[in-house]
């Protein structure tokens, strides 16, 4: 727990009125410090408290479209290898994966788990969704069903669209939110969804950074500061080691794409 407040209200306090300032001052600076304490406590995810909804939601979406391929079991398989599993959470996790495969399995729950265990860590809500757009992306261009679980899921993390196309541009795919969505997601229909395309020109540097291409020198350089902080692996505390360097790795494409504006407009 961290004395900040604690030591500058009783500095203040010593200037103002001495001793019994100073002592006064300490008093109400501890109270400040100790609701802050308990508030970053609340915010601080449990660690492993994501596992069970997290492989529910991953069957869900791999079932989505009516089936379960390959390529979506290894996702999950590997995560589960990554993760450093012990066998009672690796059961857990086979047992969550396959109850979201079920017909009947509804997402909503399992998607507000999420968002109660991230809370309003975004810097938790992003290894998330990058887990999911994984198993999104695992056969290529994925159909609407599985978009509008991913979109729901972003909505439900506070994340937006824009924020998503950038998840997605740094794994080499380009997507356009377009239209309006509502409330949970869901935006489809009318024939009108355009699936996300693989980039072969790479990741576009700009909606990596979440902006558009007429932002000027000060937005881009804002925009660069807000990312690689949120993305920062030092900002996860106890997470498993896999979301860390998957973490790496979205700085990683930030920095390589912060670099590459800064080549082509010529500012440092």
């Amino acid at each position: 727990m961290s004395f900040t407040y604690t030591l500058w209200f009783g500095f203040f306090g010593l200037l103002i009125g001495h001793l019994p300032g100073a002592i006064t001052g300490a008093i109400i600076g501890f109270v400040f410090d100790n609701l802050r304490h308990s508030q970053r406590k609340q915010a601080t995810p449990e660690a492993g408290g994501f596992v069970g909804p997290l492989f529910a939601l991953l069957g869900a979406v791999a079932k989505s479209d009516g089936r379960v391929s390959e390529a979506e079991i290894a996702v999950a398989e590997r995560m589960m290898a990554r993760m450093g599993l012990d066998a009672v959470q690796r059961q857990q996790a086979i047992a969550s994966f396959n109850a979201g495969k079920q017909p009947e399995f509804d997402v909503t729950p399992t998607i507000d788990e999420l968002r109660r265990w991230a809370g309003l860590r975004r810097d938790h809500a992003f290894p998330v969704l990058d887990v999911v757009i994984d198993t999104v992306l695992a056969e290529g261009n994925p159909p609407p069903e599985k978009m509008a679980i991913l979109r729901q899921l972003a909505f439900a993390l506070r994340i937006s669209d824009m924020e998503l196309m950038a998840l997605m541009a740094m794994k080499g795919y380009a997507w356009n939110a377009g239209g309006a969505r509502g409330r949970g997601g869901q935006s489809y229909g009318g024939g009108g969804y355009v699936p996300p395309q693989r980039n072969t020109q790479g990741p576009d540097p700009y909606t990596v950074l979440g902006i558009e291409r007429s932002a000027d020198d000060r937005a881009v350089k804002r925009a660069y500061r807000k990312l690689i902080s949120e993305h920062h692996p030092d900002r996860l505390g106890d997470l498993p080691e896999t979301m860390r360097r998957q973490a790496e790795a979205r700085a990683s494409e930030i920095n390589a794409a912060y670099e590459r504006i800064k080549a082509e407009r010529g500012f440092k």
